[in-house]
């Protein structure tokens, strides 16, 4: 399963990858378009992206 969570506005798309790292998630290497999302994977390995 793959979940993408929406953040509030486009902005803050860069606060809320800092706040899923420090909640133990890891930056993919392979980002498609990081200007709309960004993929991660939670501290077990499950790909989530994040949605501006």
């Amino acid at each position: 399963m793959h979940f993408d969570l929406a953040v509030d506005e486009p902005d803050d798309l860069d606060d809320a990858e800092a706040r899923a790292i420090e909640l133990g998630a890891v930056r993919e290497e392979q980002q498609p378009a990081p200007e709309r999302f960004r993929v991660l994977r939670d501290p077990a390995g499950h790909p989530f992206c994040l949605r501006g």
